[in-house]
């Protein structure tokens, strides 16, 4: 298993899109959630992360430079119970609709594709967290068109159970920033998980790109107790 520093990889990577990080702190005692958006263009970068009841919603910056909503004005964050749920767009509410419903993460995503955002055909990546009995696993989702043929919906599921401590999770929409976008490949990348909920934070903040980078939300969940600690960067102030 080669582990990477998530820092290295969000530097490397002037546009990784947007991007989620699931996994556990180094003493085994926290569940680490982090998501980040980006944007190349005004309508993208016109984006605040705002509170919403136990999640997150995404909101403009400035309501009169807003073009379309349609995809990017959503909650990223939701919770049900003791799952959280995170993605990049509105399957968020999806997945959490079904689940509610007795469906399975995976069996919630059925119905769901990628972004019909052509030729990009931006991926729907998600999340989902499950802490129970001082214990936690997590699973992560892409639905991307197979090479950017729309005709064609690719669909894989990634599970983790009993995640390592210190080790992470990491998967982004785009592979690198080319027209059109290309959707990531391969399984999420295995990441190093450092540091308290500030220093996390920070370091994943300062790592992605500072002309692109929109905004970044993190949770850190205690296993044993369920309680969280959430931060939320704005580039937008």
């Amino acid at each position: 298993m080669l582990t990477k520093k998530l820092t290295e990889l969000l530097k490397n990577n002037e546009y990784p899109g947007r991007g989620i990080v699931l996994g556990m702190t180094k003493d085994g005692k926290k569940a680490v959630i982090a998501y980040f958006i980006m944007g190349r263009s005004e309508n993208s970068r016109n984006r605040v992360f705002v509170t919403d009841g136990e999640g997150i919603r995404t909101q403009a910056f400035d309501e009169s430079k807003m073009e379309d909503p349609s995809l990017i004005i959503y909650a990223p964050v939701r919770v049900l119970g003791n799952k959280t749920i995170v993605t990049n767009g509105d399957q968020t509410d999806t997945i959490y609709e079904n689940m509610d419903r007795q469906m399975t993460f995976e069996q919630s995503l059925r119905s769901r594709e990628f972004e019909p955002d052509g030729p990009n055909y931006t991926p729907r990546i998600s999340g989902i967290v499950h802490v129970e009995d001082d214990k936690c696993n997590f699973a992560l989702s892409i639905l991307k068109s197979d090479a950017g043929d729309p005709s064609s919906c690719l669909r894989f599921t990634f599970a983790y159970n009993d995640p390592k401590p210190g080790i992470g999770r990491f998967i982004h929409t785009y592979q690198e920033n080319t027209n059109p976008l290309p959707s990531f490949e391969g399984e999420p990348r295995v990441v190093e998980i450092e540091g308290d909920i500030d220093t996390f934070t920070e370091n994943v903040w300062n790592a992605l790109n500072e002309n692109n980078k929109v905004s970044l939300f993190t949770r850190f969940i205690d296993l044993e107790t369920g309680k969280y600690e959430s931060r939320i960067v704005n580039k937008n102030k």
